[in-house]
């Protein structure tokens, strides 16, 4: 069955992807229509979520925000459809770095990194590193039900070198690689919500207690890797162009949780900047109400 509606789905996808930019911004126009207006979608979920990050900005304020989100996001959707069939020098154009010059450098020193980023923007657009950057990179990816579609992220995802890994076998890919001696740069995303767990790490984000995770602090003190954030800007309607900030290249000289508050913190400035552009529709807040105290 799952074949069966990959087959019969992968063809309307491809085609969709091969549409010029133009002709896919006037369908986003009307799926931001049908979102916001029609059905509402995720509407009630955005707007708790930026009155908990903005308790005190007005709601008439926090609904223009509401409604800017909504244009951004559908236009993420259909850019990551994209990326299916994007071409090298039209990702390379659109998706550019401020300063690779920090990433070479890192690995010009003998360095791997853990580069830490964040729903916003466009995180699936940073598939292109690899045309940049001397360093191999590595991302992971969920597993999900249907292998036929999990194969066709994960190919869409590596055809500029991107090597993808399931996300339960981040650590198994980093461990093989230091056993090799092989530089690395590995792309986590840690602004989400993670899973409830005993002795987990409570912090503020966006002025809201929640749990949050710290693998890329925990990796990169092992390994001893820097750690560096990314910050992706949206310069206009489907361009986007990251700057990289170093956090730390002595990570073992970090105090304990030092690394993932300045991620957090990174992150926060950025968002509070533009924030139409970070990914309100996720349940980020679900566990505020079950913080320790």
């Amino acid at each position: 069955m799952h074949k069966l509606v990959f087959y019969l789905s992968y063809p309307i996808v491809w085609l969709f992807s091969k549409l010029p930019f133009r002709v896919l911004y006037i369908i986003s126009d009307g799926i931001y229509f049908l979102f916001f207006y029609v059905i509402s979608y995720r509407k009630k979920i955005v707007l708790n979520n930026l009155k908990l990050a903005y308790p005190t900005t007005s709601e008439k304020e926090l609904k223009k925000v509401q409604k800017l989100f909504f244009g951004h996001f559908v236009d993420t959707l259909i850019e990551a459809i994209k990326a299916i069939t994007i071409s090298e020098n039209s990702i390379k154009r659109r998706y550019t770095y401020k300063n690779i010059e920090l990433i070479d450098k890192l690995y010009d020193e003998g360095k791997s990194i853990i580069l830490t980023g964040s729903h916003y923007g466009n995180w699936e657009w940073v598939v292109g590193m690899p045309l940049s950057a001397k360093i191999d990179c590595y991302t992971s990816y969920t597993k999900i039900q249907n292998k036929n579609f999990e194969d066709l992220i994960k190919n869409s995802r590596s055809k500029f070198g991107m090597t993808c890994l399931k996300s339960s076998e981040i650590i198994k890919g980093i461990v093989k690689n230091v056993k090799q001696d092989k530089q690395g740069l590995y792309l986590l995303v840690g602004d989400q919500s993670p899973m409830l767990q005993k002795n987990q790490y409570w912090t503020t984000f966006l002025n809201v207690k929640v749990p949050v995770f710290t693998g890329a602090e925990m990796i990169s003190k092992k390994f001893n890797f820097a750690v560096v954030n990314m910050n992706t800007t949206k310069i206009k309607r489907g361009y986007y162009q990251s700057e990289f900030e170093l956090i730390t290249d002595t990570p073992k000289d970090m105090a304990a949780n030092e690394i993932t508050n300045a991620y957090l913190r990174l992150t926060e400035q950025h968002i509070y900047k533009k924030p139409e552009y970070y990914l309100w529709s996720h349940k980020r807040f679900k566990h505020k109400d079950k913080a320790p105290k």
